[in-house]
C-alpha cells in the first residue's frame, strides 16, 4: 500500500550527523525492506561520509513464473526467460514510484547529485532502468546481480545527463538465479553505449558477499568524499 503521498512504505536510516547523500536501495523479488538494513553498519563508512539509507517496499503482486504466488515485486516476470518476459509495463510504474522517491529526497534537501539509487536483483533492474532516465545526474547507481530485460530501449529512453553517472555493476560468477551472462551482457551493453559503468565480479551465487561489501563501501567513499 502506498503511503498518502504515493510514496512507497519504506525503512529510512538517518545518520547521527547531517547526511551528505541518500543511497535509495531496492530489494529483490520476494523480499523487502528490510532485506540489505543489516549492510548499512557492514559497510563500515567513515565518520566524514554520512549518509542516509532508503529501504523502499515493492507492492504486493502475482508473479506468473511462482505460480501466480503474490509477493513483494517490482514488476511480474512472466516466464523463465526473465531477460524477454519482464513485465514492461509494472518496470515502467516502478520507475515512476522511485522517481517520485528521489523527488521526495530532493524536497528534504538531498539534491539529485547526492542520490546514489542502488538495488539488488530485479531491484537492479529498476535501479539502473530509473538511474539512466533520470534528467538530473545522480551521485551513481549501483545494480548487484541485475540485468536489462529491454537493453536497446533502456539505453535509447537514458537522458544526456545519466551518460557520465558512476555505475557499479556486479555479480556472482556462480549466479544460477540471474545467471552470469545476463548481468555481464548488461554492462557490456551499457559500455558500448558510452556510460561510465564499471564491473566486478565475485565467486558466489545470487548474493552478495563480504569483499563486495568492501568494494560497495569504497566506491560510495569515493563518491562522496
Amino acid at each position: 500500500m502506498l503511503e498518502a503521498n504515493n510514496l512507497l512504505p519504506r525503512i529510512e536510516l538517518n545518520p547521527a550527523q547531517p547526511a551528505v547523500g541518500t543511497v535509495i536501495v531496492l530489494h529483490g523479488l520476494g523480499a523487502d525492506g528490510n532485506d540489505f538494513v543489516p549492510i548499512v553498519s557492514e559497510l563500515k563508512l567513515p565518520a566524514d561520509v554520512p549518509l542516509r539509507f532508503v529501504f523502499p517496499n515493492a507492492p504486493l503482486m502475482r508473479v506468473t513464473i511462482n505460480n501466480g504466488y503474490e509477493m513483494p515485486a517490482w514488476y511480474d516476470i512472466l516466464s523463465t526467460n526473465i531477460i524477454q518476459r519482464a513485465d514492461e509495463t509494472g518496470l515502467n510504474q516502478s520507475i515512476a514510484k522511485i522517481q517520485s522517491l528521489i523527488a521526495h529526497e530532493v524536497a528534504q534537501g538531498i539534491p539529485e547529485e547526492k542520490i546514489v539509487l542502488a538495488g539488488f536483483s530485479q531491484g537492479a533492474v529498476v535501479a539502473l532502468s530509473a538511474g539512466l532516465r533520470a534528467l538530473k545526474p545522480l551521485a551513481g547507481i549501483l545494480a548487484l546481480s541485475g540485468y536489462l530485460p529491454y537493453p536497446e530501449k533502456v539505453i535509447s529512453q537514458s537522458s544526456a545527463a545519466s551518460r557520465n553517472v558512476p555505475i557499479f555493476m556486479a555479480h556472482g560468477t556462480q549466479d544460477m538465479v540471474v545467471p552470469y551472462p545476463l548481468g555481464h551482457t548488461a554492462f557490456d551493453n551499457l559500455k558500448k553505449a558510452g556510460f561510465a559503468v564499471n564491473w566486478q565480479n565475485y565467486a558466489m551465487g545470487h548474493s552478495v558477499c563480504e569483499t563486495e561489501i568492501k568494494d560497495i563501501s569504497a566506491w560510495l567513499t569515493a563518491l562522496y568524499t
